[in-house]
């Protein structure tokens, strides 16, 4: 499962903040800018939503400026859908290997660093490979189906319930 971890802010003086953001297994650091809004990764020539997923990286994730929302799916989890906000200097998200996975910055962008743990097998061009949600059948199913997704880190210590407008919703072969 995915977690929202805590980091420590060890100095808080006017108009600056210390913050020791160690995730300690970390043996990578991917820096990821989105200007404006961006989605990634994109949607396909249909509109279908695309996904990254890493079979051999453990994503940990910290927004340094802007925001991001995420959608994460694994279909191992008792609930496999779930839509989590990170703002700046909020919290970390572990994102666990083998979990689909895409992000869309808020209107004026975002900047985000990745302390990844890629294990000893993993090979760059293999890790950020872009899965099409048309060309898999259980993940097209469970878009085209609606499936409600759990709401975490909207509203900075409790999960909030959300309903939805058709507009919401990804686009399903």
């Amino acid at each position: 499962m995915f977690k929202l971890l805590d980091f420590r802010k060890f100095r808080d003086t006017p108009s600056v903040q210390f913050f020791d953001i160690t995730v300690p297994t970390s043996n990578a650091r991917d820096l990821v800018f989105h200007e404006g809004p961006a989605i990634s990764p994109n949607n396909n020539d249909y509109d279908d939503w695309q996904f990254y997923l890493h079979p051999n990286q453990e994503d940990n994730l910290l927004a340094l400026s802007g925001g991001r929302t995420f959608h994460l799916i694994n279909f191992e989890w008792a609930h496999p859908y779930h839509v989590v906000r990170l703002d700046a200097n909020r919290h970390i998200l572990q994102i666990p290997p083998g979990t689909f996975h895409r992000s869309e910055s808020d209107l004026n962008g975002s900047l985000v660093i990745n302390q990844a743990v890629r294990a000893e097998s993993a090979q760059v061009e293999h890790e950020f490979r872009v899965y099409d949600s048309r060309d898999i059948p259980k993940l097209r199913q469970l878009l085209a189906n609606r499936v409600q997704p759990q709401y975490h880190g909207f509203d900075y210590g409790r999960e909030v319930e959300r309903e939805f407008d058709a507009d919401d919703y990804p686009q399903a072969a």
